[in-house]
């Protein structure tokens, strides 16, 4: 070189020396043009990412891409990046030697464009979990691919089964979690031999499984899970010897396990749950190496092989509500590090196994609603891992072993209704964790422990129908979490502890049928939470506590005492007539079952009522004013201009639309709606569409800054707007689901954010069900609603890889769309349950629809969601809003439900009136999901998946067509067409 130096002409020489750079690098300029291409689509969102695709810089080094040793581009990996915008596929197929595309886990919106069918040496294509638009093109031309991996792609349409059948190179092929149209799998699987993982789960898929699924017999995850499909499971399953996961459950599936299941010696994981399979489970005895097994909610019948306690590897087994007999094997669980066991609500017998926590990773241990015999094996004194203890509805009895009770972890203790006997240790003073105490309906005797005190984490006590006497712990008081206290119909006597007084959440107090003595507690009236107190059939003696007269309560009863003097006047009211029967000592003006007061009869202390009612007129006054600066407030934040002229928008679907349109129109005269986190406004955008924005104030001085949620009959600060702005955009952002609101963009600046949405002209639920211009909906438009706001909140829970939960569910956040389609909406309080448990926040719903377990807890998980999704049933099948003044004072329409229904009232006077005669027995069925979603333990609530299956059970038997009339317009009812 140095000798061409000395002999060449400088300009000679530079031209050399380019021809010798491009033959080291023959990366084109076209390959660079296509990539800063990609890139302008993309860098707004993740700037940082793309700092090293400069024009100057050699394109193998820009950040995500790979080149082969031709140095062209052979690979593109920017998953996980945080990634919003649309592909442009026309830059990225005219790579020449792409083979991997990689964008899994963004934020990309747009289609899968017809380009896509150009990448033809692509050998791994990668788009899962985003939030693509439209159908999927085509893609017989990619007859290189190894793996394709679309599932939760936002993708929809007819999928193209058939032209999978080119691609016979798959290994790896995942469309699941996507709302395809109804459709069979219409390829020739038979082609597709090198398969290994086939994930085709909740991608609305019909028809049987195919036979041909026999032929992938290298196959080792088959996932089928959550479709519509039906018929036999096919007996060619049984070729594929290479199985680790076969995942078929939530599908309507009949017939028999297959013969011949046996023999797929590498299978682990089996997963046949929510079908409807019948016959026995002799066909999995051979299978050892089983970890996971799932076969509940199905029809089989017959015993559990005994070889199931050979299985070695065994962590879970899931067999409830089937018809299953005899007893359990007795080695289950001993080999094995046995972490969950259910084999609740079938017809079991014989002993409890011995050691399904020998090696102490038992967490739930639920074996309810059984015919067990025997005691509790004494083994399970040491099983330190458990957290729900359930064995209720049996018939087991003898002593409960001693270290039972102080299991540092277990939440859930529930022996109620069996046999047992012998007393509640003091040991269960050491339960640190415990939170349901469940012992009623057996023979339980002996003192209750001063040590219950000191479980301080007890929020239910639930000791009836045994035979406990001596006192109540006069340090009751401790337990500053109860709720429910009930110790009815045993042998107590004594008085009722003045401490009590200080369990300030205690929402019930049953102490009835028992020889308690002595006063009742003035202490009880300052319990601000109490709704029920029964403490009929004791000796009590003395007056009536005026205190008393400042509880709201919607059950008293004090009959069946010695209780003497007046009855404080503030009691003496027609709800309470039969709350004083049988204490011949007390008299009152007003109360019709009980003597009149003479002159010199015991009256309670006048001047302390007449102190109470003034604090509570001037309480009344302060909040009534509150109320009205308030509302002050914000109607004049509605006047204050977007200040900020500097915006940022961050799409999520492709836009038709400017930032400017949007804010144009933030002005009072579109107000339709106002919430806890914002303002909401109509835009009519100069297309025609309409849109709903909201509009929430992000600056310090900010009129919705100073803003007040009313959840409860107080008024108590409310979170931050910004954190409800980021927690909203977070969570909507990624949610992908028909039933679930849309979010079109987000666009902020330093002093206020807005949300664009999609408009919904039917508004809410709530309007339609409640508001002055209600329209009357028959059975079938209710019954579509209730089953799509299902489906939309099982997404919520279920459908991603961490459970969202919603926290605020109610009719006004139920929208409807111009078909009358249900979206879920509003999660300003919505919150991404962390691994490991329960979020934890001041403030989460809305009077009426909270769980009451919130009350006490402070705690929601799922099942608050399905409590408030029970009272939205409720709201359908009545008509009826959660709270009216028929209900009775601090009564909602849960309670007014069941009251009714246990008063023998026919079933039928509560559906609305509205709803067609014939259809009133199906409203009848959701009423009873309704009352299954807000028992009051949460564990008996059933999951939004069970709900929605539930609610697809229910459907109506005679289906009319669609009848909407609004009330004051003269439309008559359109003609019925009946379906069978």
């Amino acid at each position: 070189m140095s000798f061409l130096r000395q002999r060449l002409p400088p300009v000679l020489l530079l031209l050399l020396s380019l021809l010798f750079l491009s033959l080291l690098s023959p990366s084109t300029s076209t390959e660079l043009d296509q990539l800063l291409k990609l890139k302008t689509s993309l860098e707004s969102s993740n700037p940082t990412l793309f700092s090293s695709w400069k024009q100057e810089h050699p394109t193998c080094n820009f950040t995500g891409i790979v080149c082969n040793l031709n140095g062209l581009v052979s690979e593109i990996n920017l998953s996980q990046k945080n990634l919003s915008g649309s592909l442009p596929f026309d830059a990225i197929c005219s790579l020449p030697q792409l083979e991997k595309l990689s964008f899994g886990s963004n934020f990309l919106h747009g289609s899968l464009t017809e380009d896509l069918k150009k990448c033809t040496s692509l050998q791994e294509l990668d788009l899962a979990k985003n939030s693509f638009t439209g159908k999927v093109p085509d893609l017989g031309s990619l007859s290189q691919l190894r793996l394709l991996s679309l599932n939760a792609s936002g993708v929809s349409g007819l999928f193209p089964w058939k032209s999978l059948e080119n691609l016979t190179e798959l290994t790896f092929l995942s469309l699941g979690d996507n709302r395809f149209d109804e459709s069979p799998i219409t390829m020739e699987l038979g082609k597709h031999d090198k398969l290994y993982w086939l994930y085709l789960s909740n991608c609305s898929i019909t028809g049987e499984i195919p036979e041909g699924i026999g032929n992938l017999t290298l196959l080792e995850n088959l996932e089928l899970s959550h479709n519509h499909l039906v018929g036999e499971i096919p007996q060619s399953i049984t070729n594929l010897k290479k199985l680790r996961q076969l995942e078929l459950y939530a599908n309507s599936l009949t017939g028999k396990i297959p013969a011949g299941l046996g023999n797929l010696t590498s299978l682990r994981n089996f997963d046949v749950s929510d079908n409807k399979l019948e016959g026995d489970l002799s066909e999995l005895k051979s299978l050892t190496g089983l970890e996971s097994v799932q076969l509940y909610e199905n029809h089989l019948v017959g015993e559990v092989p005994e070889e199931f306690g050979e299985f070695k590897n065994l962590y879970q087994l899931s067999l409830y509500k089937n018809k299953l007999t005899g007893p359990l094997p007795q080695k289950l669980g001993s080999w094995s590090g046995l972490e969950y066991i259910d084999v609740s609500e079938n017809y079991l017998t014989g002993p409890i196994p011995p050691g399904m926590c020998k090696n102490e990773k038992l967490i739930d241990f639920l074996l309810l609603q059984n015919n067990f015999t025997g005691g509790i094996p004494e083994s399970y004194a040491n099983c330190k891992s458990l957290v729900r203890l359930r064995v209720n509805n049996n018939s087991l009895s003898g002593t409960v072993p001693v270290g039972i009770w102080s299991l540092p972890r277990v939440v859930v203790m529930d022996l109620s209704m069996n046999q047992f006997e012998g007393p509640l240790t003091s040991d269960v003073g050491k339960a640190n964790s415990l939170s349901l105490l469940l012992l009623a309906n057996n023979r339980f005797s002996g003192e209750l422990p001063a040590a219950l005190s000191e479980a301080t984490s007890l929020v239910t006590i639930q000791l009836s129908m045994n035979q406990f006497e001596g006192q109540i712990p006069a340090t009751i008081g401790n337990l500053k979490k109860l709720g429910s206290f009930h110790l009815e119909q045993n042998l107590l006597s004594g008085a009722i502890p003045e401490s009590i007084g200080s369990c300030a959440r205690i929402s019930e107090i049953n102490l009835a049928h028992n020889n308690l003595s002595g006063q009742i507690p003035p202490s009880l009236g300052s319990l601000p939470n109490l709704n029920s107190l029964n403490l009929s059939g004791n000796q009590l003696s003395s007056e009536v506590p005026a205190t008393l007269s400042s509880l709201k309560l919607s059950l008293l009863d004090l009959t069946n005492n010695q209780l003497i003097g007046r009855v404080p006047e503030l009691l003496s009211i027609a709800a309470f007539n039969e709350s004083f029967d049988g204490n011949p000592g007390l008299c009152s003006q007003t109360l019709k079952n009980l003597r009149p007061c003479s002159s010199n009869s015991g009256s309670p202390s006048h001047p302390r009522i007449l102190l109470s009612s003034f604090i509570a007129g001037v309480l009344a006054l302060l909040i009534l004013l509150g109320v009205f600066l308030l509302w002050k407030l914000r109607r004049s934040s509605l006047d204050q201009p977007l200040k900020s002229n500097s915006w940022t928008m961050k799409q999520y679907h492709v836009l038709t639309f400017t930032e400017n349109e949007i804010l144009d129109s933030i002005k009072a005269e579109n107000l339709i709606g106002k919430g806890g986190s914002g303002n909401v406004y109509k835009v009519q955008l100069r297309d025609g569409k309409a849109l709903a924005v909201k509009h929430i104030w992000t600056s310090p001085d900010s009129a919705h800054q100073k803003t007040y949620r009313s959840t409860t009959s107080i008024l108590k600060k409310s979170k931050s707007s910004s954190s409800e702005y980021d927690a909203e955009v977070a969570t909507l952002s990624s949610l992908r689901h028909v039933n679930v609101v849309k979010l079109y963009c987000s666009i902020s600046s330093e002093d206020s954010n807005l949300l664009v949405y999609e408009y919904f002209p039917n508004g809410s639920l709530w309007d339609q069900l409640h508001m002055n211009n209600k329209v009357k909906m028959g059975w079938e438009v209710r019954y579509e609603i209730a089953l799509g706001a299902a489906r939309g909140l099982e997404y919520l829970h279920h459908g991603s890889h961490r459970p969202v939960i919603h926290r605020d569910v109610k009719s006004s956040n139920i929208l409807l769309d111009g078909d009358w389609k249900p979206r879920i909406a509003d999660f300003g309080l919505a919150k991404i349950v962390q691994a490991g448990g329960e979020m934890t926040h001041v403030i989460a719903g809305t009077l009426g629809y909270i769980a009451p377990e919130y009350a006490y807890t402070y705690k929601v998980n799922e099942k608050s969601d399905v409590y408030s999704f029970g009272v939205v049933l409720m709201e359908l099948v009545t008509g009826k809003s959660p709270v009216e003044t028929e209900f009775g004072e601090n009564k909602d329409i849960v309670s007014w439900v069941c009251s009714k229904m246990q008063c023998g009232e026919s079933e039928f006077e509560l559906v609305d009136s509205s709803i067609d005669d014939t259809l009133q027995e199906d409203a009848l069925n959701v009423l009873s999901i309704a009352i299954r979603c807000t028992a009051r333990v949460p564990v008996l609530r059933p999951s939004m998946r069970m709900v929605v299956q539930m609610l697809e059970e229910a459907q109506p038997c005679q289906l009319t067509s669609i009848n909407i009339t609004k009330e004051g317009e003269n439309n008559p009812k359109m003609e019925q067409n009946f379906h069978y």
